[in-house]
């Protein structure tokens, strides 16, 4: 494969690359921990967060500079997510060669240690069972407790993300933060959070 020399790239080419770098890249933290708390799977995070900037980049002509960058690669990436699950529910289980030649290095990476500090540290962040509890929630109320609770969006962020009035938003979260108390009621009595009857 040959390389394109850096003085054949157009200077508007250039310029849209710093435009993108400037703008997306520093939202990729977020990105990153919405998508790891959708899937449940680093991988799967990683891939999703992967295709979201690779579409952003692809259509940054499309983004309207000066509004909220933050809900458009959101959008992307939920689009993403929900055309991916699409794909799979549609398709059978399939074996792909490149798997097959990998297995053993697949084998080995799965039984050594991990040294991703990102991933032991938001590993850890929540408990197993704060983790299945939020997972267990519908898929609605789930997204916008993440954004709220866990990542910060304001309710106006959410709702944009979401294409959806703010009420919604404030509905969704409130009767997703009660079917998470309701979930977790026996775990906080354990863990001595809640005074026992």
């Amino acid at each position: 494969m040959t390389r394109v020399p850096p003085s054949v790239i157009s200077g508007s080419t250039r310029e849209r690359h710093k435009e993108f770098e400037a703008e997306a890249l520093p939202h990729m933290d977020l990105l990153y921990n919405f998508a790891l708390r959708t899937t449940g799977n680093v991988d799967d995070a990683r891939d999703l967060l992967q295709e979201t900037y690779l579409k952003a980049y692809r259509f940054w002509n499309k983004y309207e500079k000066g509004t909220n960058i933050r809900a458009w690669l959101f959008r992307i990436m939920k689009n993403s997510y929900i055309n991916r699950y699409r794909k799979e529910t549609r398709e059978p289980s399939k074996v792909d060669y490149d798997d097959v030649e990998n297995f053993y290095d697949s084998i080995r990476s799965s039984s050594t240690d991990t040294n991703d500090l990102q991933e032991k540290f938001f590993g850890g962040l929540l408990g197993d069972e704060v983790t299945a509890a939020l997972q267990s929630l519908p898929e609605e109320f789930r997204t916008v407790v993440i954004l709220c609770d866990i990542e910060g969006l304001t309710y106006e962020e959410i709702a944009e993300f979401l294409e959806c009035p703010i009420g919604t938003v404030r509905s969704r979260l409130h009767r997703g933060r009660k079917l998470l108390q309701a979930k977790l009621f026996e775990y906080a009595k354990k863990q001595g959070l809640i005074a026992s009857d």
